[in-house]
């Protein structure tokens, strides 16, 4: 399957759910998976739909320093169940674009760049919008709920942490000490959630351009 087929695919399934209300599409997966850039890549091909999108992400729904880092900088349960704020996820974005949701939301309530709240607008969702949202530990089971499908991207360590490292800088390898916090946080969510098993479309993601699906639920 090449990546523009993948996409077709993915836009097909989305286009299926013939709800007014918006449709809300989770993107899961490790960092440096590929979450954001294949959200960005879905917007443009829904795009051509003429459909309203909606395109979110949980970076903007990071808690403070203070919390983030409350069980230390280096703690990988720290980084797993500490570092965003999913009960503003839900108020702000989730509940309202749910089937008795208001359609009034924002997409945005904290920059941790700054470590400062940076609420965004309220925003509102037209009949038949779709809500791309991309993220680490979607399949928390405080976030299962909301999505109408459910993408979980399965890329190996050594791919996504390599990934990371050309994005972000830092070491490439999954076991060097800088990467213990972000590495076993993540595999701390793994093993908890099970997001390969609960996921609706489960894609192998270590070669974009190459992806294979291995599930659908």
């Amino acid at each position: 399957m090449t990546h523009g087929e993948l996409l077709d695919e993915i836009a097909r399934r989305i286009l299926l759910f013939q709800m007014d209300r918006t449709t809300c599409v989770g993107i899961d997966g490790v960092d440096g998976a590929g979450k954001t850039t294949l959200a960005d890549d879905l917007a443009q091909r829904l795009a051509l739909e003429g459909r309203q999108l909606i395109r979110a992400s949980i970076d903007d729904f990071h808690r403070p320093r203070e919390l983030r880092y409350r069980r230390g900088r280096d703690s990988p349960e720290g980084f797993y169940r500490d570092s965003f704020d999913l009960e503003a996820l839900c108020r702000e974005l989730l509940i309202p674009l749910g089937a008795e949701g208001s359609g009034r939301f924002r997409r945005a309530v904290f920059d941790h760049r700054r470590d400062a709240r940076a609420e965004g607008p309220i925003e509102r969702a037209v009949p038949r919008a779709i809500l791309l949202f991309d993220g680490i530990f979607l399949h928390r089971l405080e976030l299962r709920g909301y999505w109408d499908l459910s993408i979980f991207l399965a890329t190996s360590f050594p791919v996504s942490v390599a990934r990371g490292a050309a994005r972000d800088g830092g070491p490439p390898h999954p076991e060097a000490a800088e990467n213990r916090r972000y590495v076993e946080g993540q595999r701390l969510y793994l093993g908890e959630c099970q997001p390969r098993r609960a996921a609706d479309l489960v894609i192998e993601y270590d070669d974009f351009e190459r992806p294979v699906i291995l599930a659908v639920r």
